[in-house]
């Protein structure tokens, strides 16, 4: 949710500071009036002005990719049901071509029935196509020039090519908290990313999924949590409190990559370059490096 420029000036520092990944929102456009209620705010109400830049996810990380080396990106989330999964595919397979395998595909329905009207899709059958969408781009990304066809309820296409591909099968994580959500990203995903929550909700989150895994036969496979833990911060506890939930997680049979935003905790202006800046760099020497020299 930055400034197109604050993503360029950004990405380099965020890569030299030890961060992993950068995540990427995705807001097609911002409705005047909208008949439903955001479901992640006590009141239903959006929390972002309309107009707060959302870059679209594939150009942004298809500039960042080009002037980084080793960060990796995942859109958190893509609204999967508004494209084509063929089309969805061929740029998750050509992000992932052109940065080195760098990219984790973040999906999720979209909540805003405005989107699908406007856009000329069915909100009604938003679940039974993020299902067959998920299949389609696994198919296309999994690491291979290969032939692929699907046969689908709501899609179908015969045997086909895209060009170029990953090396790597590109991972896909399952956004949202319903139970439905969860249950697909068990079905279908490498791992569930998370909206803003507190680490109760996520443990009750993480509870769920491991129930859910060993059901499906699931608990060997590595599965990644992606959480936005509003109450996991830089405070008085510092690198404790981010090893101590990470091993939390861990002793469910999770790995656990923390979304953070430290300009929000530094003083200054959130909004500011330099106090972005300034922030991933003193989160790099405080928290990143002090984690990066423990045991594991």
């Amino acid at each position: 949710m930055f400034a197109p420029a604050h993503l360029l000036a950004l990405a380099p520092v965020a890569e030299d500071a030890g961060f992993t990944s950068v995540a990427v929102p995705e807001s097609v456009f911002f409705p005047r009036e909208v008949s439903a209620d955001y479901p992640y705010s006590p009141d239903g109400s959006r929390f972002w002005a309309a107009d707060t830049p959302f870059t679209d996810p594939v150009v942004a990380i298809s500039a960042m990719a080009a002037i980084t080396t080793t960060l990796r990106f995942v859109t958190n989330v893509v609204k999967a049901p508004l494209r084509h999964p063929l089309l969805l595919a061929k740029q998750v397979s050509s992000l992932a071509a052109i940065s080195g395998d760098r990219v984790d595909l973040g999906v999720g329905s979209s909540w805003i029935p405005e989107e699908f009207e406007w856009l000329g899709e069915s909100m009604r059958t938003r679940g039974a196509r993020l299902d067959e969408i998920i299949d389609i781009v696994r198919l296309v990304c999994d690491g291979g020039n290969d032939w692929v066809e699907f046969h689908g309820r709501h899609y179908d296409f015969g045997p086909l090519m895209v060009s170029p591909a990953p090396t790597r099968a590109v991972p896909i994580l399952v956004g949202g908290h319903s139970e439905a959500a969860l249950r697909r990203a068990v079905r279908v995903g490498d791992g569930w990313i998370s909206v803003q929550a507190t680490r109760d909700e996520i443990r009750t989150v993480a509870h769920r999924l491991a129930d859910l895994l060993a059901d499906a036969g699931r608990t060997a496979d590595p599965f990644t949590l992606n959480v936005l833990c509003l109450d996991v911060m830089p405070n008085a506890t510092g690198v404790d409190d981010y090893a101590n939930f990470a091993a939390e997680m861990a002793a469910l049979g999770f790995t656990v990559a923390f979304q953070v935003v430290p300009w929000f905790f530094t003083g200054g202006d959130p909004e500011a370059l330099d106090v972005r800046t300034e922030a991933l760099r003193a989160f790099g020497d405080e928290v990143i490096t002090p984690l990066g020299a423990r045991p594991t």
